[in-house]
């Protein structure tokens, strides 16, 4: 079933497989999408969807060194020869709308301004990438650093963050990709106001279930309206506790976040599963559950193999898998895992940052 099409709104997916999103921080000055990266995407258009990496919505949205932005004419300039490559190598190609909340860093913000959040709440270890030296995307040098702390949202100012991301999803129709997935995993914004422990508010934000998912509910209702159908997928970690967003009842919670999203007429939700050698697998039960209250298509992303993939679409819970790191190192992986070839192994060291090497010069096995 993994070499068998889909269909997904307006597009015809040759294949089940989905490369998801992975920051490479390759962004030129000014968070600008590059002539190198519409060849590493082109490369991999073999791929059912491709997902681009997060994409800030705006300055305060960053969280990480050299990562791209879709918020400026020259970001959409740069994303239209990605999306543009892409196109021409007969893929298809969703944008990921990313605002990482508390994950940022005061040296990403405007005038050292401290990053925002659900709640003035620090995640201790959670760390990002910043650019200590100012030498730029090609340099590659960066550090790890401890998150800055944040301030919580007002009430008045969660519109505009509504707002930026419906104004992301216009700039990425203009930049001519095929749709928008929105990032509510892994613990950024959209999952700092979902997740109980992430969440400390006590005003329409916070507090009941209902209440917290309201934020999610109003940036896919605004960027629905502005997509329109087939257009909208969201990407979800209903079980995972990354940086630092834990929920007391994930299972419940996810299932009223996939009811809401399902009601709104999003194209697909996106679940990422833990994905570390210990990682515990999702229980049967939520998956079931998660097909009876969400009607349109399912992507999982986690650690799949070829024979688990097959098993999970075999199953019916799963339309769609993404694969991640595996189209690092193998740009051609549709085709390898379709005639069991072998696979080769990415380089660490080149995952964030750097040029050409380790990014667009793995070879295809044909």
């Amino acid at each position: 079933m993994l070499f068998t099409s889909h269909h997904l709104g307006e597009l015809d997916l040759p294949n089940r497989i989905v490369m998801p999103l992975m920051t490479r921080s390759r962004a030129a000055h000014g968070e600008v999408a590059t002539e190198l990266m519409a060849q590493y995407y082109a490369q991999r258009a073999g791929a059912g969807l491709i997902v681009s990496e997060g994409t800030q919505i705006s300055q305060q949205g960053q969280g990480y060194a050299w990562t791209p932005g879709i918020y400026t004419r020259e970001q959409i300039a740069g994303w239209r020869k990605v999306t543009d490559a892409v196109h021409a190598a007969g893929g298809r190609m969703f944008a990921q709308l990313w605002h990482v909340g508390r994950v940022s860093h005061v040296a990403l913000q405007a005038e050292g301004a401290a990053p925002v959040s659900s709640s003035a709440l620090l995640a201790e270890g959670v760390k990002v990438f910043v650019d200590v030296e100012g030498r730029g995307s090609e340099a590659g040098v960066g550090e790890m650093v401890q998150h800055s702390a944040p301030r919580a949202l007002r009430v008045e100012e969660i519109a505009g963050i509504v707002g930026d991301y419906a104004q992301a999803a216009r700039n990425a129709l203009e930049a001519g990709f095929d749709g928008v997935e929105l990032h509510g995993a892994n613990g950024y914004l959209i999952n700092q106001f979902i997740d109980s422990q992430a969440n400390a508010r006590d005003d329409e934000y916070g507090g009941s279930l209902p209440n917290r998912l309201r934020f999610l509910r109003e940036v896919a209702q605004a960027v629905f309206d502005v997509v329109g159908p087939g257009r909208l997928g969201v990407r979800l970690a209903p079980l995972t506790t990354l940086q630092g967003a834990v929920d007391d009842t994930p299972q419940a919670t996810y299932l009223a976040a996939a009811k809401l999203l399902d009601d709104i007429g999003a194209a697909y939700i996106h679940i990422a599963e833990a994905d570390w050698d210990d990682a515990p697998d999702m229980p049967d039960a939520f998956r079931e559950a998660l097909r009876i209250v969400y009607r349109s298509s399912l992507i999982y992303s986690g650690r799949y193999t070829k024979e688990r993939a097959e098993r999970a679409l075999r199953s019916g819970w799963a339309d769609l898998i993404g694969f991640g790191r595996p189209f690092i190192a193998n740009p051609d992986l549709p085709y390898r895992l379709e005639h069991d070839l072998s696979l080769g192994e990415g380089d660490r060291t080149r995952y964030f940052g750097g040029g050409a090497q380790g990014y667009i010069d793995y070879p295809h096995a044909a």
